[in-house]
């Protein structure tokens, strides 16, 4: 859902216009699918010192992608049909309510995406084992009942944590089997701050829309503990986040290389600063994207860190 503000001025776009199709699968999130698949696979190559099954790595990461995507069209669909969505919300896709395309439009293409992702699942589990099918359909499950179902997972107080789950640990993880037939504590313990992040990401977007969820009866974290409480959350998620990754390294377990990663920290400091004394929806949308960056960033700098300390 998203809070409400003045109509804007700019004509809307062509509803044929492959510009609002690619808006349709917000783009700007497909970026949380990709890092994740990227460092599992890079955790796999220093687990086995060999190579990469690029066919795999590949399924694996149209797939992740193709089910993000889907999941946002469901968000699409579901807070239109629940009536909180309009022209004149903040930060949605507004492929229906802007542009025109039907609701039973975006629903089927949501469904596709789901379709083309458990063939590629199909491809994966012949290749490697069918249990990754039971968390294949699992994770599938998920992505629709997040805004689905009778009970939305984003109208509760868990979605960020399914959200972390889902989209950072569970992604790394079978990224990481389908290369190497195993799961170490290793992979566990390195895909931690990726379900801390990918959480942020969420409690960032609820932060914004604090105001207009309370109105519709929403129960999210960020409700739950307001405003402030929300935003030392968002920052302890990401302090957490850097000394997770420092204990690793003082541990012994991982490499130093991997404190690239506070290469990053300006970004979450700027994500956290983004918040504070803000209520105004529009003025938390840089703060919002500085949250999602950092995901990003931290999970590309972490896969950088250990193909480094490979060489």
């Amino acid at each position: 859902m998203q809070t409400q503000i003045q109509p804007s001025s700019s004509p809307a776009v062509d509803g044929a216009s492959w510009k609002v199709w690619w808006q349709l699968t917000r783009p700007h999130t497909l970026t949380a699918a990709f890092a994740p698949v990227l460092l599992g696979t890079a955790l796999a190559i220093q687990y086995s010192g060999g190579g990469v099954h690029w066919g795999l790595f590949l399924a694996m990461l149209i797939a992740s992608l193709l089910i993000q995507a889907a999941t946002n069209m469901f968000n699409e669909y579901y807070d239109f049909k629940r009536g909180l969505d309009n022209e004149n919300s903040v930060g949605i896709g507004g492929a229906i309510v802007r542009h025109g395309i039907k609701p039973k439009t975006v629903l089927n293409l949501a469904f596709t995406l789901y379709g083309i992702s458990v063939l590629l699942g199909v491809y994966i589990c012949m290749s490697t084992s069918w249990w990754v099918a039971a968390v294949g359909v699992v994770s599938l499950a998920a992505g629709y009942l997040y805004t689905g179902g009778p009970l939305p997972i984003a109208y509760t107080p868990f979605g960020e944590l399914v959200a972390g789950f889902f989209m950072g640990v569970l992604i790394i993880l079978i990224s990481f089997y389908i290369q190497t037939g195993t799961v170490t504590a290793t992979s566990v313990m390195v895909s931690f701050p990726s379900f801390l992040l990918v959480g942020a990401i969420l409690l960032s977007n609820n932060i914004r829309d604090l105001d207009g969820d309370k109105e519709f009866g929403r129960k999210t974290l960020a409700i739950l503990l307001g405003r402030t409480g929300a935003i030392r959350l968002l920052a302890g998620m990401f302090i957490v986040s850097y000394i997770w990754v420092i204990g690793l390294i003082i541990a012994g377990i991982v490499s130093p290389w991997l404190a690239i990663v506070a290469l990053s920290i300006p970004k979450a400091v700027k994500a956290t600063k983004g918040f504070i004394g803000k209520s105004d929806p529009l003025q938390m949308m840089p703060a919002m994207a500085a949250t999602a960056k950092t995901n990003t960033i931290f999970g590309l700098l972490l896969s950088v860190g250990i193909f480094i300390s490979l060489i």
